[in-house]
């Protein structure tokens, strides 16, 4: 028995052992672990072949096969004619000399990231784990260390959740560019093999397009997924985009499964997070890449997004956000049911980043400060108030909104309800017109009972009234470029 069979034998197995089915009715009966609403910032990290030539971004394995894109000639002046230095020849220039998993978890913990979801296995199909399907992995080739394993292990030893992430659907047509001129694309390869099948890409705008994945390339999807499931036991998993293609339906209920049922067979719930409706709704987390939702939603989602503007990976020439944006993103998704999962690229070298670094510094010292604003935390009755509204969906999060002192998003836990002014006012007067103290039987409005008010990190006294305008709140001489809490206990 080959390694694919024995992993394909595990899926059917897995899937027979119940009690989930591969079916969508079976499949929405899956839990969101509960440990998922106690931790609403995750970090995601992109790190593997394409952060040694740290050009353009993550899809360089793709872009420098591509004549028309920039990437090519970059590659051509930079490392030679790509039938000379391929993709395939970053190997063992990949060394990792300076990867310390245990640095990397602490520096995460700090920023006050309760889970964590390292790439897998990326687009150009070089698996940073140790894997008995390909030759093409880390713990065979380059650093030959099983970074994914080492990650988990650090992971626990951190206290953080491990998840793991796989987007290794979009490499049956991540090379074929390399297929149109000599390059070592064309070079004879066979199932298995580092570029294989590098078929030609298909129609981004049809679900259903041709060409479309083979049933051997489907097989092998389905065969590494189960073995990340098997060795690393993660208690979530993402995909990326082009499991929404047609062709991997049947592939996706046997996997979704096949994972919910070993959750079920670890005494823990599991789940699968999703894009662009590649999953029957409720069968798993909806995800929504660089961007956001403008209205509370009754359903658990998560927005993933980069440190940078421009890349996900490492690169010569990253676009930093400010910190604050980062966090405003943060409480903004808190307040209407979701989570952040916020990526940062390390270096080739394994080391972090300095933008990276100082970025995930700025967030942990403002989460010592007011984590119980959003971990634990539940929306209130409404999300937001104010002028500015995030805009809804996917890549929306090319430049930063202005937001405003009167932007506001709200969330609760126990008896604690939180005004999460967005921009500090300059005189220190907050007026949250939400919490106006007022009684209006046609509007079905009622006024809070408030016991006390008081602003998280101010160590000034603080003054509050309510009337029919708002809760007014004066904080003087507080000073803050990043979201400030007002925190309002009832009786």
């Amino acid at each position: 028995m080959t390694a694919e069979e024995k992993y394909l034998d595990l899926v059917e197995n897995g899937i027979a052992g119940g009690p989930f089915e591969a079916d969508w009715s079976s499949l929405s009966r899956m839990r969101t672990p509960a440990w998922f609403d106690e931790n609403r910032l995750g970090i995601f990290t992109h790190w593997g072949l394409y952060s040694i030539p740290a050009h353009s971004n993550e899809w360089y394995s793709r872009n420098m096969y591509r004549q028309e894109d920039e990437a090519f000639e970059y590659h051509r002046k930079t490392f030679g004619p790509q039938k000379d230095f391929g993709y395939k020849d970053f190997i063992p220039r990949f060394t990792a000399e300076r990867f310390d998993a245990d640095e990397w978890l602490a520096l995460f913990r700090e920023a006050g990231a309760g889970y964590y979801f390292p790439v897998a296995e990326h687009h150009d199909g070089f698996q940073m784990y140790d894997s008995e399907l390909s030759e093409w992995c880390a713990a065979k080739k380059g650093p030959k260390r099983d970074v994914l394993g080492e990650l988990k292990a650090a992971a626990g030893r951190a206290g953080i959740h491990f998840c793991a992430s796989s987007h290794r659907a979009e490499h049956w047509f991540f090379m074929s560019g390399g297929r149109q001129f000599e390059s070592d694309v064309r070079d004879p390869m066979k199932k298995g093999d580092f570029y294989w099948p590098a078929m030609p890409e298909p129609n981004t705008e049809d679900r259903g397009s041709e060409p479309a994945p083979t049933a051997e390339y489907l097989d092998d999807w389905l065969a590494r997924t189960a073995e990340i499931i098997v060795k690393y036991r993660p208690e979530l998993l993402y995909f990326d985009w082009w499991i929404q293609h047609e062709a991997f339906l049947p592939y996706l209920k046997k996997l979704a499964a096949f994972y919910y049922n070993c959750g079920v067979k670890w005494g823990q719930d599991v789940s699968i997070c999703y894009k662009l409706d590649a999953f029957a709704f409720g069968s798993g987390i909806f995800e929504v890449e660089r961007g956001g939702l403008s209205e509370e939603r009754a359903f658990r989602w998560q927005t993933d997004t980069a440190a940078a503007r421009n890349s996900w990976c490492h690169t010569d020439d990253l676009i930093y956000k400010p910190s604050r944006e980062i966090l405003i993103n943060l409480v903004d998704a808190v307040s209407k049911n979701g989570n952040l999962l916020l990526n940062i690229g390390p270096k080739a070298d394994g080391s972090i980043a300095d933008g990276d670094r100082k970025i995930l510094q700025e967030i942990g010292t403002w989460m010592r400060v007011n984590s119980e604003a959003v971990n634990g935390a539940r929306p209130w009755r409404k999300a937001q108030e104010g002028p500015t509204v995030q805009r809804e969906g996917q890549f929306t999060d090319t430049e930063e909104l202005a937001y405003t002192s009167e932007d506001y998003r709200f969330t609760v836990k126990g008896d604690a309800l939180y005004a999460i002014c967005l921009k500090c006012p300059e005189d220190g007067r907050f007026a949250v017109k939400s919490l106006r103290d007022s009684f209006d039987p046609a509007k079905r409005e009622s006024h809070l009972l408030i016991d006390r008010v008081d602003v998280l990190g101010y160590e000034g006294p603080v003054e509050w009234k309510a009337d029919e305008e708002a809760l007014h709140v004066a904080a003087p001489g507080i000073q803050s470029d990043a979201p400030v809490v007002i925190r309002v206990r009832v009786k």
